[in-house]
């Protein structure tokens, strides 16, 4: 079932983000000038949240939309649905978003059926216009209106793959993880654990993402770190932390997890 959220946020209440780079300058760029963006980066490495900060910081609303493989046209722009006898239009995320000039977040596009991304086609070119077959409106984006889309390049297989003629309507912006230091800073106001305890956790971590793509599909996260660190905030000794956290969601064979623990323990020396 597809789910949206729709945020506002002023700007003394803005979601806690570490820049790592001029990307706050360069999506504040592309808003001015109603270009949609591209977020490509690995899971859990700040995508979201940046695009949560954003949009606070802008002070627009923003509709989040987690595509995955049975999301329809239908569920971006809306539907006809019964309501007391009656047969009426309900607007869907993206069809909201361009009637309120908000931004329209589509998480892990690539997600989506193909046929899904040519409604896209028309908001994304100098049109800026989204048709509505159903109702035979033909919505201009006000603007305000953002498209802002993310996708993991390195989790995708050939026959996930964003089209070029999709592709190429975007502006797109390289994610990475953060800095040593900058990382166990943002683990450290997520969780509430000290600097200096969170430090090695990252360390963990940065190891752990020096396997992908041979032992694991995905290295940890910073999200995991955040939990990692919670659960040490509150008492739980580093290797059961470190163990629930940071390893076992990372893999289920066992030998490969006895590997990641010893990479684990070389990390923290």
């Amino acid at each position: 079932m597809l789910k949206s959220v729709s945020t506002t946020s002023k700007q003394a209440d803005l979601p806690f983000y570490a820049p790592v780079g001029s990307e706050c300058e360069i999506f504040e760029h592309a808003y001015r000038n109603r270009l949609p963006v591209l977020l490509k980066g690995p899971t859990g490495c700040g995508k979201t949240r940046f695009v949560a900060y954003m949009a606070a910081r802008l002070g627009r609303p923003l509709y989040t939309v987690s595509c995955h493989d049975d999301l329809t046209a239908a569920d971006l722009t809306g539907r006809y649905l019964l309501k007391g006898g009656d047969t009426v239009w309900v607007d869907g995320p993206l069809t909201r978003a361009v009637r309120e000039g908000a931004i329209c977040y589509l998480d892990e596009i690539v997600e989506a059926r193909k046929d899904v991304t040519v409604v896209l086609h028309p908001v994304t070119d100098d049109r800026r216009a989204l048709p509505l077959e159903r109702t035979g409106e033909l919505l201009q984006a006000p603007p305000e209106f953002m498209l802002v889309a993310s996708y993991n390049p390195g989790y995708q297989n050939v026959l996930k793959t964003l089209k070029p003629s999709t592709r190429q309507r975007f502006l797109a912006m390289e994610f990475g993880f953060p800095t040593l230091n900058t990382e166990a800073s943002i683990v450290a106001h997520e969780s509430g654990l000290p600097h200096e305890r969170c430090l090695p956790l990252v360390r963990v971590a940065q190891a752990l993402r020096g396997l992908k793509g041979q032992d694991i599909e995905e290295g940890a996260s910073t999200r995991l770190v955040v939990y990692c660190a919670m659960l040490i905030r509150d008492g739980v000794d580093y290797d059961t932390a470190l163990r629930v956290a940071l390893i076992e969601p990372l893999s289920d064979d066992s030998e490969i997890v006895d590997g990641l623990k010893r990479v684990a323990q070389i990390a923290l020396g």
